[in-house]
């Protein structure tokens, strides 16, 4: 079986890599046989650096769908020219600071003191540039949680997410979220177990064969399981085994 685990706030806590605790359950989840593959809001390029080493060649969904990772080689979705103008000239009309990613390099106006610039590629491996030079969108962050700028966008063929804790709207180009990230990769519906947290979770338990989800956000009305951050590395051990063991194939 294959299990789709998101990062942050999942399995990932506070931009800090894995721990020893969680890299132990996914260690017991592949020798149970199962392929594990990530799905993260994370670009590829911000999402291998809290992943130990070992697990870096696994197969990845990055930035809810826009990005996938195959054989250490990243395939991206882009925006259509005339939707990256009508986006900046949102961003003008409102002021709007942002983060803008590329198929590596990006674009960030932001707060140096917002939680998402401390895990903006900690590895220092990409270049922070105007937003005119990037040759690729992929995925915009608008720093932002008003309600009038949200139906805007949404009145385009845009993905929108909307983070209320972090302040932002997530963006990505119409049809593309995690789901359609595991097709990309050949994966198709009911064919894999998804761990998740958030609204950019949905299409994922949508489409599970079964789904936890992880804290109470309302996403957890689509999952087949809610479990608390302290009992996830539990619930990976036990949904492994019972997967493997056909308890809950029928579920």
């Amino acid at each position: 079986m294959i299990f789709v685990f998101d990062l942050d706030g999942t399995i990932c806590f506070k931009g800090e890599p894995l721990t020893n605790d969680i890299c132990e359950a996914l260690d017991f989840c592949l020798h149970q046989g199962h392929e594990v593959i990530f799905a993260s809001a994370r670009p590829i390029r911000d999402l291998l650096p809290v992943l130990p080493e070992k697990y870096r060649h696994f197969r990845m969904v990055g930035g809810n769908g826009a990005f996938t990772y195959k054989d250490e080689e990243i395939s991206v979705h882009t925006f259509k020219p005339e939707l990256v103008e009508q986006i900046q000239e949102i961003i003008g009309e409102n002021q709007l600071t942002y983060l803008i990613d590329s198929d590596w390099d990006y674009s960030y106006t932001g707060d140096v003191q917002h939680p998402i610039f401390r895990n903006l590629d900690p590895e220092k491996r990409a270049v922070n540039m105007e937003l005119s030079h990037l040759k690729k969108i992929a995925k915009c962050l608008l720093f932002t949680a008003d309600e009038s700028i949200k139906k805007q966008l949404e009145s385009l063929p845009l993905e929108v997410c909307e983070h209320g804790q972090e302040g932002v709207l997530d963006i990505s180009p119409s049809g593309i979220h995690k789901m359609e990230g595991l097709r990309g990769l050949g994966i198709h519906p009911g064919e894999f177990i998804a761990f998740g947290n958030d609204q950019n979770d949905l299409e994922l338990f949508k489409n599970a064969k079964y789904s936890v989800c992880v804290g109470n956000h309302p996403v957890h009305l689509n999952a087949n399981l809610v479990v608390e951050v302290e009992c996830v590395s539990a619930a990976i051990r036990n949904m492994s085994e019972s997967f493997k063991n056909g308890l809950l194939i029928n579920s």
